[in-house]
């Protein structure tokens, strides 16, 4: 399976944004169920999740200060790199 993520380092702190489907973010069931599984690829992170419209406009999941710091930030201006999970 592969993911697209993204770690990033701002004002002192390091975390990683995966991309998922829009119905996940707006399940807290889901989101927390995928967070869980994504700690593996990146233990130790806090983990946000991102889901996109159909017009790309991008919606967040995790912890609070960093969603609400990647809402003022350009999805397309976050380091991402695609990352495998067997």
């Amino acid at each position: 399976m592969q993911i697209d993520g993204a770690i990033v380092r701002e004002q002192g702190v390091t975390f990683a944004v995966v991309a998922v489907k829009r119905q996940v973010v707006q399940s807290m069931s889901e989101s927390n169920q995928a967070i869980a599984s994504f700690s593996r690829v990146f233990p130790g992170l806090p983990i946000v999740l991102m889901g996109q419209d159909s017009h790309g406009r991008a919606t967040y999941y995790g912890r609070k200060d960093i969603a609400r710091f990647l809402s003022r930030v350009r999805v397309d201006a976050l380091p991402w790199k695609r990352y495998t999970i067997n």
